[in-house]
């Protein structure tokens, strides 16, 4: 009997192809549907023992760190091996001494398939969401799981462009290594995260 293949469209319905088969046009569902809206912030000189409360409050596994636009990201992860197995106390350890920084970000309008494949590359379970400058979401792999578990398998098993590549190509949030503007647009230019100012003078030397 020959099996039948069931993937999700837009609106996670199942699209039929020529052949008959059912397929999941991962690429049709874009990052807004399926992100978490207002994801929950703390700033750099927050405690980690603030940052786990509201991490408990609001039943989430992670918080942005912001500074007027977001620099870097505090996981449950984080707590585990940089406080908790260190044997630190929580109340004494700032956000920003163990946080990651800078952070991948992605737009709200790109595929889930690019989500993807940026989490799969960058061996991360999540993305903030920028638009115009500003984070408007979260999307993680628990999000690409709830509209199908297929989706989150094809996730598992993606390999993509060679880690050098990949990190070219990623837009990142955070201070610009050059003149320390905070900027959601960085990019990597020869070892270096710089925003579009300083990449465009670097164009014109």
């Amino acid at each position: 009997m020959e099996r039948k293949v069931l993937m999700v469209s837009t609106n996670c319905y199942p699209s039929e192809n020529s052949s008959g088969e059912l397929e999941m046009n991962k690429g049709d569902i874009i990052v807004r549907e399926a992100m978490k809206m207002n994801p929950v912030t703390v700033s750099p000189d927050t405690t980690v023992q603030e940052a786990a409360e509201l991490m408990r409050k609001h039943r989430v596994g992670s918080c942005i760190v912001i500074v007027e636009k977001p620099i870097g990201i505090i996981t449950e992860r984080d707590i585990v091996h940089k406080v908790v197995s260190q044997d630190l106390k929580a109340s004494d350890v700032k956000v920003k001494d163990i946080m990651s920084s800078p952070i991948i970000v992605i737009d709200p309008y790109k595929s889930i398939e690019e989500a993807m494949r940026i989490m799969a590359n960058g061996n991360i379970r999540r993305l903030p969401v920028i638009e115009n400058g500003e984070l408007v979401g979260i999307i993680t792999q628990r999000d690409i799981a709830r509209i199908s578990p297929v989706l989150l398998e094809i996730l598992r098993d993606m390999s993509g462009v060679s880690r050098e590549n990949y990190l070219k190509e990623r837009i990142y949030s955070g201070k610009c290594e050059d003149c320390g503007t905070l900027s959601t647009r960085l990019r990597l230019v020869d070892g270096r995260l710089l925003c579009e100012d300083c990449i465009d003078a670097l164009r014109y030397e």
